[in-house]
């Protein structure tokens, strides 16, 4: 090929690459952003807190032995309904038949002692009386008075010494027989045998030092739900939240509840690692718990926090979030950012630079407006301030709201152009 041809070549390659850039140029200065938009309508805004835990009995008992014994007699077994004052179980009372025995001989002795006691103090008073007569008539001498006095005192005070062992003797009487009482075992309450741990000759531990639940008596009528709340979400929960509760074993059931009871105190899981969680329990009241639930059942709740009637809202997806600085500049279809044709745009960031804006469409165009918003819920999130009824805003696509929108952004709806395709 000639140097000549090369040449010809070489421009004309040129040439039809200046020509694809600014065919590419112009197409892009022509391309708009797809979205979706929606009306600003007035809707009800629900805002809730959601958390789960597990199913329990408004009102249940763990029965624990307050002596160590072997269980020797055990009338019940789990999902029994007693009455209260039922007989549940008996330990061994062996051990502790003896210890009132012996309770019962020492009480006896001690009191035996202080009869003999008294008795002597008795005799010593007596001489004592006889001794200062004599002493008054100048027959006896002030010696033996003291002597006698002397031996007086005593004998009272051996007689109130023996007083106090009687005492002792009762009280360690009383301390046996209330252990012996202590091996029979009844039901506190009317309720289910809901959890039974222990059988027939195994050794129940006392609940003096470590808790030793033999079995659990509880309510099955009255069931609530014990959830684990974020920190985060506490405080917006209060006692007297109405609440919906599923729990996994009954699927299809939406069960009411009502917050009872809500913990003081964190309770602290991980602690000093990354999945360090500090959650508070909250107990829900089931309205109507029907006979399905069982205790330990897992359960999810959605706790009502607060709601608000006919107020404007939008989707969430709507509201983005934006640095003063990028609100300022306008982006046109070439995709070059200009500065922002409205000097007088005014917008507050917060105290982390941002601004929330919802991007309101007008004759083709989006602009930002920066919006105040309240509570929302798991799909709308209510408008305080910043739009009016009826305002056309995007809705989408999710990219879009959080990267390509910019003010003065030229747009076309979606739904037109599947409607011109």
């Amino acid at each position: 090929m000639s140097r000549k041809k090369v040449i010809l070549v070489s421009i004309s390659a040129v040439v039809i690459l200046a020509v694809v850039l600014i065919i590419n140029a112009n197409k892009g200065a022509d391309e708009k952003i797809e979205i979706q938009t929606a009306q600003v309508g007035r809707d009800r805004v629900v805002q809730s807190v959601s958390a789960t835990g597990r199913i329990q009995p408004k009102n249940q008992v763990k029965i624990s032995a307050d002596v160590a014994a072997k269980i020797t007699r055990l009338d019940v077994k789990e999902g029994d309904w007693v009455e209260k004052g039922t007989f549940l179980l008996e330990l061994d009372r062996k051990r502790f038949q003896a210890a009132v025995e012996q309770a019962e001989a020492l009480l006896r002795s001690s009191k035996s002692n202080a009869d003999l006691v008294n008795e002597n103090m008795q005799k010593r008073d007596k001489d004592l009386v006889r001794t200062k007569e004599l002493f008054a008539k100048g027959l006896e001498s002030q010696a033996l008075l003291d002597q006698n006095n002397a031996a007086y005192q005593v004998e009272k005070a051996r007689y109130r010494s023996a007083l106090d062992q009687v005492a002792q003797s009762q009280a360690s009487l009383k301390q046996a027989n209330d252990d012996l009482s202590k091996t029979t075992i009844y039901a506190p309450m009317a309720g289910t045998i809901s959890q039974l741990n222990k059988e027939v000759g195994e050794i129940a531990l006392g609940s003096q030092f470590q808790e030793d639940v033999i079995l659990i008596i509880s309510n099955l009528s009255g069931m609530e739900a014990l959830v684990s709340v974020d920190e985060n979400d506490i405080v917006s929960v209060s006692v007297g939240d109405t609440a919906k509760i599923e729990v996994d074993a009954l699927p299809d059931v939406i069960f009411k509840g009502v917050v009872t009871e809500i913990a003081n105190s964190a309770k602290i899981s991980g602690s000093g690692s990354t999945d360090q969680k500090t959650d508070f329990e909250v107990k829900i009241s089931l309205l109507t718990p029907g006979n399905q639930l069982r205790p330990g059942m897992t359960a999810s709740s959605d706790i009502v926090t607060k709601v608000r009637d006919n107020v404007l809202s939008v989707p969430i997806q709507s509201v983005a979030v934006r640095t003063p600085k990028q609100l300022n500049k306008t982006k046109r279809g070439n995709g070059e950012a200009i500065a922002d044709e409205m000097p007088n745009r005014q917008y507050e960031a917060d105290k982390d630079g941002f601004v929330e804006v919802v991007f309101v469409v007008n004759n083709g165009a989006v602009h930002a407006k920066q919006v105040k918003t309240g509570i929302q819920s798991e799909t709308h999130i209510e408008i305080v301030e910043g739009l009016s009824e009826q305002d056309e805003i995007v809705t989408g696509s999710y990219r879009a709201i959080s990267r390509d929108l910019r003010n003065g952004s030229d747009v076309v709806i979606k739904e037109e152009l599947e409607e011109n395709q």
